[in-house]
């Protein structure tokens, strides 16, 4: 008993000992020296641009849906959902699953932090002007999202379940937002530099750049709103947009040394996924440049063979074909002719017989599509013919088409064209001579081409026009109805997480599902 008492004594002493400690040197026993407690939110903005191009993401919603949807591709394969219009929910929620933590919390933090001081001005307006970029294609995607809360979980607990905010709110605010960002960058300011993966600093770049955005902005409420969309976009065309191709909205990458710095797009196109295997060029793209005589021909195509074997690819544009959208290997058979038949049941050939994807435009270090000085001049030239703007509607058409072709040679110098096979392609689209209504048809139709790699700006620009025409597939087994989807369906994930913020904005837009219209394309 003596020797309990004993051992009591002593770990008596011990816990006194020890409870007599400053408590502050004890919580500082758990701080580690290493650990990084404040970082320069320039590292941060670049970290945020570079995964607007992840891979994830991009693949599900820009290739396995829009592309196959707006027919820039086909493919047999029954996971490119948007080719038959099957619902696959991790596809159609991939946007929204990883830019909301990926892209935006960053961009957000960023903004919050830089708000107050002068000092990072640029940061501050670069980061807004493409935390709007990111999230009016969120929007455009799936009508209303989370907007004015969206990714702010670090500000405040009031911000964890983020509200969804109209479509209509959130394009008011897109417009003032990248205003006030317009009039922050200054050369006073540090600069963004090597940072900067779009412009290397360039303010006047910069400024471009978001006048442009804001006259697609502008153009995609055109329909729903057309005396706010005039005022908008000849404000920001007066403002100062892009001037030529040396302005175009891209992000640059490398060949490395990590994911993050590779095109993610040409990730799954090609590199190490190589979804690309399992698509081809639509046939109604195809046939389009035929009938055309388009000079794009062999730059979107890489000819026909298997791609992994360059010995045995035909790039004679005579023999190229695309292939129709909406089959299987087995409801294919149903549409070919006896001889293509056989062909496709060839050893070695199936979908081979079709042109594939370009591998020169599909490196990891080739550029990443936001906005082209191409699309400036086709809205230009839409504006033209609106009556929103005095310039001549056929200099803004040949403009557009020029860029459109000679932008190729940001991804490889053999896709350079000559200004006389340019010239010939604009003369035979007849646009001079051509009605108001084909004007807008011939305008959409090139902007259709112009965004070959960034489907869902096509797609997008699709459903505000109606050009160019589309003939929905026919697939029995489609998810609700043989028409092409009006948006994606939300990550599922949030009937779980922010149950009563996405049964609010389901009720109001009318329904999940992909024929609901968003407010701009004509719904609530």
């Amino acid at each position: 008993m003596k020797t309990i008492y004993k051992i009591t004594g002593i770990l008596l002493a011990f816990t006194l000992i020890f409870s007599s400690c400053d408590e502050q040197e004890l919580i500082d026993l758990n701080v580690d020296p290493n650990a990084v407690t404040d970082m320069d939110m320039q590292f941060l903005f670049s970290l945020a641009t570079l995964r607007i191009a992840g891979e994830y993401e991009n693949t599900r919603a820009n290739v396995l849906y829009a592309a196959p949807m707006i027919q820039h591709i086909a493919s047999l394969a029954g996971y490119f959902s948007g080719d038959k219009y099957f619902y696959n929910p991790q596809y159609s929620g991939a946007y929204m699953e990883r830019h909301y933590t990926d892209v935006i919390r960053l961009y957000s933090h960023v903004i919050n932090r830089t708000q107050d001081d002068p000092a990072e001005a640029n940061v501050n307006a670069a980061a807004t002007v493409m935390r709007v970029f990111d999230l009016h294609r969120m929007t455009d995607i799936y009508g209303d999202v989370p907007y004015f809360q969206a990714g702010r979980g670090l500000e405040g607990a009031e911000n964890w379940f983020p509200v969804y905010d109209s479509q209509q709110e959130i394009y008011e605010d897109m417009i003032s937002s990248l205003r006030e960002a317009r009039g922050k960058f200054s050369p006073s300011a540090r600069g963004l530099g090597n940072q900067d993966f779009m412009y290397r600093g360039d303010l006047n770049q910069w400024r471009k750049f978001t006048n442009s955005l804001l006259m697609r902005i502008a153009m995609r409420m055109s329909e729903v709103n057309p005396t706010r969309a005039r005022e908008v976009f000849i404000e920001a065309n007066s403002s100062g947009a892009f001037e030529s191709i040396a302005d175009n909205g891209y992000i640059h990458f490398t060949t490395g040394p990590i994911g993050v710095n590779r095109n993610g797009l040409n990730d799954g196109l090609w590199n190490t996924y190589k979804y690309s295997r399992d698509c081809k060029i639509s046939k109604t793209f195809m046939d389009w440049m035929i009938e055309n005589n388009d000079p794009r021909l062999m730059i979107v195509s890489g000819g026909l063979g298997d791609p992994e074997r360059p010995d045995t690819w035909n790039t004679d544009p005579a023999a190229q074909r695309g292939m129709p959208n909406g089959f299987n290997s087995a409801t294919l058979r149903t549409v070919l002719s006896p001889q293509d038949v056989a062909l496709f049941d060839t050893p070695g050939v199936g979908n081979r017989m079709f042109s594939m994807l370009n591998l020169k435009y599909l490196d990891w270090e080739d550029p990443y599509w936001l906005i082209s000085y191409a699309e400036v001049e086709f809205m230009k030239a839409e504006a033209a013919v609106l009556g929103w703007i005095s310039s001549d509607a056929s200099t803004h058409f040949a403009n557009g088409i020029t860029a459109a072709i000679n932008s190729w040679v940001d991804f490889d110098a053999s896709f350079a064209r000559s200004s006389a096979e340019i010239s010939a392609y604009i003369a035979g689209r007849g646009f001079e001579a051509a009605s108001t209504q084909d004007k807008l048809r011939l305008i959409g139709e090139e902007y259709w081409a112009a965004t070959w790699l960034n489907s869902i700006e096509s797609w997008a620009n699709w459903r505000r026009t109606g050009f160019p025409v589309l003939e929905p597939t026919q697939d029995p087994n489609r998810f609700e109805v043989n028409e092409i989807p009006r948006r994606l369906r939300y990550w599922e994930d949030e009937i779980g997480n922010n149950p009563q913020n996405y049964r609010s904005a389901v009720s109001r837009i009318g329904g999940d599902f992909f024929m609901t219209k968003t407010w701009w394309d004509g719904g609530n």
